[in-house]
């Protein structure tokens, strides 16, 4: 691929025994009369800068998540259209979820032998079809059109993370893949409330209609941006999928699994019925719901850059103390619910709680599954969304019992206690499995365990 052999010519050198910069070809630096330094600092900031295409990997990913995330602003407009009860509408964000749960594995391992840029293009198309087909029909199609573009959904992120990490070189894999991701939380920040405000003035349609125009765009921007890659992986592929399958028996994998589908039912629960608890519950008026949904995004970023601080060196005290700092909030919301002053800065609390755990899921999983990351990053996409999709379920069964919107936030406190145990079991494995290597390798300078 092109931009990587780009890379990998601008950063390739030779030094001499002085210190100095040389190449076999001539260069800016030859340039009679140029300072050493400053072609040192340009080149230095030009191995830093990421393609475009990683960039535009991230908006493609803001384009399509903006539909997950603008459903739960809409909700009750929608139940109100479709002349369903909110619960059942709720079931619209289950079967979007769903797709990403089913579709996200197998599409990850089959990721392994596509040509890239045409199953990005080809996954957006399906994506864009999908919307399409569900805002020209009733409750029931629109049900069926978001599980499939749910599954065209994990079909793009499978693919765009692997396209990501080939356009760079490995020393910023994980920038790159930071920029792609990050695409998600501006969806939450901005791409949902602006589709929800929209959906105010233009009926709940009109959100999802900005969708998929973004959506074509960059389907399109990948078409010309990307480099054509037809290439497979070959006779590796075979090997790379046998390694991949093994490390998913690994029960350590699986419990950060069951973390991440507690601790995120646990704040989506709220989240998702947020918009219809502002309206009921709190009264506020409708127009200033986009800002209060913004807002909860607004703390996700928080949460994600404190969680990222602390994850790299501690992870699980950033995944007890997000576990935790959910179940107060959620306890706390019931009662802010209240006063529009004390719901405010109470989402803006509970977003940061709810992504401070993240960063320090993902690191686990790459951790446990360093040797075969793929089918294990999809695998955490699918948990993820497997706990949005449980909520609406949830969520069925507590009105079905005459409980009120509130109830949902005391659900959510529940679930993120759940997850406490499991967060401990997962630290005190880490130890043990620490404490063994320890004893193993004393000669590598680590202090010798006594039995």
């Amino acid at each position: 691929m092109l931009p990587v052999e780009v890379i990998r010519m601008d950063t390739t050198t030779t030094h001499g025994s002085n210190g100095s910069t040389g190449s076999t070809g001539s260069t800016p630096d030859s340039t009679p009369g140029a300072a050493p330094g400053a072609a040192m600092a340009a080149r230095e900031r030009s191995s830093r800068r990421l393609p475009a295409g990683v960039y535009l990997l991230g908006f493609c990913l803001f384009a399509m998540g903006s539909a997950e995330f603008l459903l739960a602003g809409v909700l009750p407009a929608m139940a109100d259209d479709l002349d369903v009860s909110l619960s059942s509408a709720g079931f619209l964000i289950t079967a979007f979820a769903l797709g990403v749960v089913i579709g996200g594995p197998p599409l990850a391992v089959l990721g392994l032998r596509w040509p890239r840029r045409t199953a990005l293009v080809a996954t957006q198309a399906v994506f864009a079809i999908g919307i399409v087909v569900g805002l020209l029909g009733n409750y029931q199609v629109l049900l069926v059109s978001r599980v499939v573009s749910g599954v065209a959904y994990a079909g793009f992120f499978a693919v765009a993370s692997v396209t990501a990490i080939g356009l760079v070189t490995p020393e910023r894999n994980a920038r790159a893949s930071g920029v792609v991701v990050s695409g998600l939380s501006v969806a939450m920040v901005a791409g949902g409330p602006a589709g929800t405000l929209i959906g105010h003035f233009t009926q709940w349609r009109g959100g999802f209609w900005g969708v998929v125009v973004l959506t074509i765009a960059g389907a399109v921007g990948c078409l010309v941006g990307l480099p054509a890659d037809d290439r497979r992986a070959g006779h590796a592929v075979g090997p790379r999928v046998s390694r991949e399958f093994a490390t998913m028996r690994n029960p350590l994998l699986w419990g950060i699994y069951a973390i991440t589908v507690l601790t995120t039912a646990a704040y989506m629960i709220t989240f998702n019925y947020l918009a219809a608890m502002l309206t009921d519950v709190t009264g506020v008026p409708e127009v200033w719901i986009p800002a209060v949904l913004a807002l909860f995004g607004v703390g996700a970023f928080v949460g994600l850059s404190i969680g990222g601080r602390i994850s790299d060196r501690r992870p699980h005290l950033a995944l007890l103390a997000g576990a935790s700092a959910i179940v107060v909030l959620s306890v706390v919301m019931v009662v802010a619910l209240r006063a529009a002053w004390a719901v405010v800065p109470t989402v803006l609390l509970l977003g940061i709680a709810a992504f401070v755990p993240n960063p320090a899921v993902y690191g686990r999983v790459f951790a446990i599954a360093a040797e075969a990351p793929t089918l294990a990053g999809a695998g955490t996409v699918s948990a993820f969304q497997f706990g949005i999709s449980v909520t609406p379920a949830l969520a069925a069964v507590s009105f079905g019992q005459g409980a009120t919107l509130t109830s949902l936030c005391l659900i959510g406190a529940a679930l993120a206690a759940t997850a406490i145990p499991l967060v401990l079991v997962d630290r005190s494995r880490r130890e043990a499995a620490r404490g063994d290597r320890d004893v193993r390798s004393p000669d590598r300078g680590a202090i010798p365990v006594k039995r």
